[in-house]
């Protein structure tokens, strides 16, 4: 019986020749990582273990950005604990503010993931490497504690399921309508423990920011990693962002999946997840049949749609025209590189002319941190990755996730919208 992509990942790593779906094995890592809001506690769990420093300080990354810059006090004391962490035991990728940016978009642009890898990481989106060819997965802090403190995880070996994807997308679809469409295809718990394994020709189609935005979500369907065969584009992004070395691995001919799955991205439209789960979806053209569907605040950036293809999309919708009256619209570059290229190219101008206001790299809002918290009954079209009840402020707000596309033009016309409509 031959293995999935994820299956040799994990074989290679555990030092077997072969392993299937639900054995249970012992994997070396190649990345821990945390942020302000799990590290403190996985250090604190460190601490309880009384070992002595890290297995490697050159393979774990801590960015503090899901409340950074520091929001409040607590916050602040998160941070100081996980800057004293990194001082203690010399943490090589420490990124402080200034430097660091959303974790999940930063580490690829530092090129700290590469195919073949095993990452574990305190947050669910994680599986965001995928992308180019590792296996990466969310983790508690405990287990993140444990992989800092010894370099190993556990894992029950998942079963994949195969999405064969067809077809270019036509102009305003991008890889976050793709993924929704998944979502609502199987739904939020289709892939549960599951690796979805994305392959086909249609995938050239695909930018590395199309398919790390799929990845990231791969969460939202229940799956336990997302991940896409390396080709001449992941290999030329790699060159790009890291000299490391890497192994890139194949599925076999005769790997067994769970079910397969054949997705033409021609014939995919704009499409939007309702409150408050992401496999509620409807195609703009179903929206369009609902009537106006009027909304308060507008969020581009995240760890899903913050990267500078997210950002020159919203900027050719936005560039020329100004956000309705009333509305809010918040534009959140992904990280500090990604925010100078996107002055550099004059994306910035555009988003503040159209009357938007530009933020330093930071999740707040998707979690309902800060820099975006929703009031009683408000409305927000985000290109975040989570609409649950409560998710970004006030437990009667209602989230639309959307591509920037979406988002930009909605905010525009102050109702869900599609460039196609301006």
């Amino acid at each position: 019986m031959g293995m999935t992509m994820t299956q040799k990942i994990l074989a290679a790593a555990a030092g077997l020749d072969h392993v299937e779906a639900g054995q249970l094995i012992e994997a070396n890592l190649d990345l821990v990582l945390g942020n302000d809001i799990t590290s403190p506690v996985a250090i604190k769990e460190m601490d309880k273990m009384k070992v002595d420093g890290v297995f490697d300080r050159d393979k774990i990354a801590l960015v503090p950005d899901h409340f950074v810059p520091n929001k409040d006090i607590k916050s602040a004391e998160h941070c100081r604990c996980v800057r004293e962490f990194a001082r203690r035991n010399k943490i090589t990728n420490y990124f402080e503010v200034g430097e660091m940016g959303i974790e999940h978009a930063l580490l690829p642009e530092k090129g700290l993931t590469v195919p073949g890898d095993v990452i574990i990481g305190a947050d669910s989106h994680t599986c965001t490497y995928g992308a180019v060819g590792a296996f990466s997965t969310g983790v508690g802090s405990t287990d993140m504690a444990a992989g800092m403190a010894t370099g190993k995880a556990w894992f029950k070996v998942p079963s994949a399921i195969r999405f064969n994807l067809i077809g270019k997308p036509s102009k305003w679809v991008s890889g976050k309508d793709v993924i929704l469409h998944i979502i609502g295809m199987i739904g939020v718990d289709g892939a549960l423990y599951k690796s979805m394994e994305f392959v086909g020709e249609g995938i050239k189609n695909l930018t590395m920011d199309d398919r790390f935005t799929i990845a990231n979500m791969a969460i939202e369907a229940g799956g336990k990693n997302g991940i896409f065969p390396v080709d001449e584009l992941t290999i030329a992004y790699l060159k790009e962002h890291t000299n490391r070395e890497y192994t890139v691995y194949q599925a076999d001919p005769d790997a067994v999946y769970d079910a397969e799955y054949t997705i033409d991205l021609n014939k995919l439209r704009p499409t939007v997840s309702f409150p408050h789960l992401p496999e509620n979806t409807h195609t703009i053209d179903e929206i369009q049949k609902m009537g106006d569907i009027l909304i308060d605040q507008v969020v581009i950036g995240s760890c899903t749609n913050g990267r500078l293809d997210d950002l020159r999309c919203a900027a050719d919708v936005l560039r020329g025209r100004h956000v309705a009256k009333g509305m809010r619209c918040i534009i959140i570059p992904a990280t500090q590189a990604i925010y100078l290229q996107a002055m550099e190219e004059g994306l910035l101008k555009d988003f503040i002319e159209a009357g938007a206001i530009v933020s330093t790299p930071t999740c707040g809002p998707c979690l309902g941190g800060y820099m975006g918290v929703l009031a009683e009954n408000e409305r927000c079209v985000s290109t975040t990755n989570r609409n649950f009840v409560g998710r970004m402020g006030h437990v009667t707000s209602e989230i639309y996730l959307a591509s920037p596309a979406v988002a930009a033009a909605s905010a525009i016309t102050g109702k869900i919208s599609c460039p196609c409509e301006l």
